[in-house]
């Protein structure tokens, strides 16, 4: 296995990332502000600054650095790994918001070389992980805003918290093109382990804590 194990950035990479959170940002504000008419309205309002800024630390975060702990393990491993934007995909995301729904697939990080099964294991279950960890370090914003905070800074943590532990459970699935089907070939205990958790927090978010 190579030990090659540099991080580096091309400048398209870093133009793919750079339009991936603009486009997950426009989209997910738009899809919060209720899409359609009432997005228009709040854009001639001047509304919907507020909501783009929310949807580009949460959202936006979560997608990218979902992407991006792809990359680095894969780097870690000797891969030759980089991110690329699905610019048709970004518009659907967008075209999604406005009428009122969202799905987005904002891209993928691509990598090549020789690779064990473990090793591409943990290169999908990175993404997942990641977005588990975002929750966590969302979750005091979601105190703060509920007891005495702002309600910019609670918006942020209550998005953030309910967008990661999504994106951890969606992506665990083990069907497709998703991390959750390699994981499971890889290491049927280490699905359970994050697949599980991933699954009751969302349902619990859903049920109990009324942040979807």
């Amino acid at each position: 296995m190579s030990t090659n194990t540099s991080l580096s950035f091309s400048s398209r990479e870093l133009r793919d990332l750079a339009v991936a959170w603009a486009a997950l940002g426009l989209a997910f504000a738009i899809f919060f502000a209720g899409g359609g008419t009432r997005a228009v309205a709040a854009v001639t309002e001047g509304g919907l600054l507020g909501p783009l800024l929310v949807s580009l630390l949460t959202a936006g975060v979560g997608f990218l650095l979902h992407e991006l702990a792809h990359k680095v393990v894969a780097v870690r491993f000797g891969q030759r790994a980089e991110f690329r934007a699905d610019y048709g995909m970004l518009f659907f995301a967008v075209m999604s918001a406005i009428l009122g729904f969202i799905f987005a697939a904002p891209g993928a990080v691509y990598h090549r070389g020789r690779i064990t099964e473990r090793e591409h294991g943990l290169i999908a279950l990175a993404g997942p992980v990641t977005n588990l960890l975002l929750a966590a370090i969302f979750l005091p914003l979601l105190f703060l805003g509920a007891f005495g905070g702002s309600e910019f800074v609670g918006l942020v943590g209550s998005r953030g918290v309910t967008i990661n532990v999504f994106l951890a459970a969606f992506n665990m699935l083990p069907f497709g093109s998703l991390d959750g089907k390699t994981v499971f070939s890889w290491s049927k205990i280490v699905f359970l382990v994050v697949f599980v958790p991933s699954v009751l927090l969302t349902l619990g978010l859903f049920v109990f804590g009324g942040l979807f």
